[in-house]
């Protein structure tokens, strides 16, 4: 039986929630041993959650005499000799932003094909799918080498859970700190708690918003349901948010279950960033917006006066 390797990615609360997808589509037919790779040291405390999605094994990556937390280089070299180790026929990750940069690493150091911000996978057939051309088209990619590193699109597979009985392995890597890079501090964006690429439910606020200041508005509903809050490109021109916060082609791409834009026209820029969210709601006053032949639900009226009167309603249902 083949391994499949699964990075996963970790965060105050734990595992993040999007790991569950990659672990799903690593499951494929069930074929194959998923093994997920820890590099945070809580291996044992993810144990439980991880066999439910069907982890067969939960490997804790660890060297001697080095920090791996301190240098993305280390966290590469220790994550390539456990996949080299362990005779992983691929590793699968998110396509974050530290998944794309470390996945990116490792690639570098096996010489190992990479396929980064894929929607499908087909381990069986080596076989990847992703977009191009701002979404207009789907490529399938077939990789022709093992392993290879696949990158997927955080909440493009829906997870679906798999219980089994997982083990726990220590894994020291023997490597050594080239000392190029040191990460010395990492801070929290001011965006949001909740990240944009991986969050379930975004709620995005146009030029309509008119001022820094009224995305609370967008906030406050945000706080209710956990959700992300996000902004278009105009927006951020406009200077009414940082670019750490815009959906579309020059910014974030997004998939999650639910996508509430307010005041967005639905340019086909913006529509790369976020066509493969699950259910689209527009808000907007124009009832000729392009936005509304893109939506799966529409509402003309004005975001000032729907998305509180939303927000009360969802407080109401939480």
């Amino acid at each position: 039986m083949s391994t499949i390797g699964v990075l996963i990615e970790s965060g105050e609360g734990g595992v993040k929630e999007a790991n569950f997808g990659v672990v799903t589509a690593a499951r494929g037919s069930g074929s194959a041993e998923i093994m997920a790779f820890v590099l945070d040291g809580r291996a044992a405390a993810y144990r439980e959650v991880l066999q439910s999605y069907g982890v067969g094994q939960v490997v804790s990556l660890g060297a001697d005499g080095v920090d791996l937390s301190a240098s993305p280089d280390l966290q590469a070299a220790a994550l390539a000799a456990a996949v080299r180790h362990f005779e992983a026929t691929a590793l699968l990750g998110l396509s974050s932003a530290a998944g794309r940069d470390l996945l990116a690493r490792v690639a570098a150091l096996m010489e190992a094909p990479l396929v980064q911000d894929c929607l499908e996978v087909d381990l069986a057939a080596q076989k990847v799918t992703k977009s191009h051309f701002s979404g207009k088209t789907l490529a399938t990619i077939r990789i022709n080498a093992k392993p290879f590193i696949c990158g997927l699109r955080p909440n493009t597979i829906e997870a679906r859970q798999a219980p089994c009985e997982a083990e726990v392995i220590e894994y020291r890597a023997a490597v050594e700190d080239p000392g190029r890079v040191v990460v010395k501090e990492v801070k929290q964006s001011q965006s949001g708690a909740v990240d944009l690429t991986e969050a379930n439910i975004i709620i995005t606020g146009g030029r309509p918003i008119g001022s820094p200041d009224n995305y609370e508005i967008l906030r406050e509903c945000a706080d209710v349901v956990g959700a992300a809050v996000g902004a278009s490109r105009a927006a951020v021109d406009a200077g009414y948010a940082p670019h750490s916060m815009q959906v579309g082609q020059t910014g974030k791409t997004v998939s999650p279950k639910l996508y509430i834009g307010c005041g967005l026209s639905g340019s086909v820029q913006h529509f790369a960033g976020m066509k493969t969210s699950k259910i689209i709601v527009a808000i907007n006053t124009d009832k000729d917006a392009p936005i509304f032949g893109k939506c799966d639900y529409g509402i003309v009226g004005d975001l000032f006066e729907i998305v509180p009167l939303l927000t009360e309603a969802l407080k109401e249902k939480v």
